[in-house]
């Protein structure tokens, strides 16, 4: 299910592993050691609006007061850090931080709208934590994040590797009574700034030398170990789990070894010229001369022509052009075949 995402852990990801750690140790803290203290981490709008403690838009929008909030929303984070590998760490930042800024504008302006509609007030039952920007994650990653098919359930109706993240989401929307409000704001802020409507991302981003400091200094402490590529059989395991685990690493050898072989053969190709792709005006006259019946000799088939747009995704995905072109003419420039060839590779 979460292949979509990746399956190198947080390599290439501290800002999602510090997002990970730290609300979620604070969020710990608040709830089990220093629960006077969580009234300051309320995300209270009528206070901010009545009595100016404009601190609250920041101390009550970062860390959730809600244990299950707290955990759907790290699960979240973890599957979406596919985007920090994907952008760089500093426009995932500024992607965050403009989304976070503009949901809190929208949350005022949905609170004035309930209150005007439905005479119902709001403003003080809006959940803590950093929950806008991660449903505003949504937007990019319906719109960029191929769908493949998994296995199908009842007919019709299909698992796909985006299904569990769907429902997480949904579970996270439906955790609190007013928790829809701020993830509306959250969406609508992600396709504002996704859309790049108004120009948004040009004022709301993370400035170079910023990031330059982060850099520095909380990087090497939020960086991971690359991963080794090798499948390791646990020796805790039981038999069907072993039996598993080799029947993947099976499958993923027998894949690799069809992938070198296709390989190879574009590579054994390389070298033939191909007088059709030399001369095709040339071929065109002559059929063009020799329509009064007779019958033109068989031509050979042109290579497969893959899409610039699919190998543009693939290598937005953080593969190589080189090998998103040898998995699209693999796959026979199918995108959902050839993602699923780069991720097992």
């Amino acid at each position: 299910m979460f292949s979509s995402t990746g399956s190198s852990g947080l390599y290439k990801a501290p800002l999602s592993k510090s997002l990970l750690l730290v609300p979620s140790a604070l969020s710990l803290l608040l709830i089990l050691l220093l629960p006077h203290c969580q009234r300051f981490f309320l995300y209270d709008l009528q206070a901010v609006k009545d009595n100016f403690q404009i601190w609250r838009l920041i101390c009550g929008r970062i860390i959730c007061l809600d244990l299950k909030d707290t955990f759907c929303s790290s699960l979240l984070i973890y599957n979406f850090r596919i985007f920090e590998r994907r952008y760089g760490s500093r426009k995932f930042a500024s992607f965050l931080l403009g989304s976070w800024v503009l949901s809190a504008l929208v949350d005022f302006i949905l609170v004035e709208a309930v209150w005007y509609s439905f005479g119902i007030t709001t403003s003080r039952n809006l959940p803590s934590g950093f929950l806008a920007p991660v449903f505003a994650l949504f937007v990019p990653f319906y719109c960029s994040i191929p769908r493949v098919q998994v296995a199908h359930i009842l007919g019709p109706l299909s698992v796909t590797n985006k299904t569990l993240i769907y429902i997480l989401g949904l579970q996270l929307f439906t955790s609190g009574s007013y928790i829809w409000i701020v993830a509306i704001s959250g969406l609508i802020s992600g396709i504002c700034y996704n859309s790049k409507i108004l120009q948004v991302h040009q004022v709301l981003y993370i400035p170079s030398w910023m990031a330059e400091f982060f850099s520095r200094t909380l990087e090497p402490i939020f960086s991971s170990s690359e991963p080794t590529t090798e499948a390791r059989v646990g020796m805790g395991a039981t038999v069907d789990i072993q039996r598993q685990q080799r029947m993947e690493l099976l499958d993923r050898q027998l894949m690799l070894s069809q992938f070198a072989q296709v390989r190879r053969q574009r590579q054994q190709q390389g070298g033939m010229i191909n007088w059709n792709r030399l001369f095709p005006p040339l071929r065109q006259r002559q059929n063009i001369n020799y329509q009064d019946g007779r019958r033109s000799e068989p031509q050979a088939s042109p290579p497969l022509e893959v899409s610039e747009e699919q190998v543009a995704r693939l290598m937005e995905m953080g593969f190589s052009r080189g090998d998103a072109l040898e998995a699209l003419r693999a796959s026979n420039n199918d995108l959902n075949v050839a993602t699923n060839i780069l991720l097992q590779h």
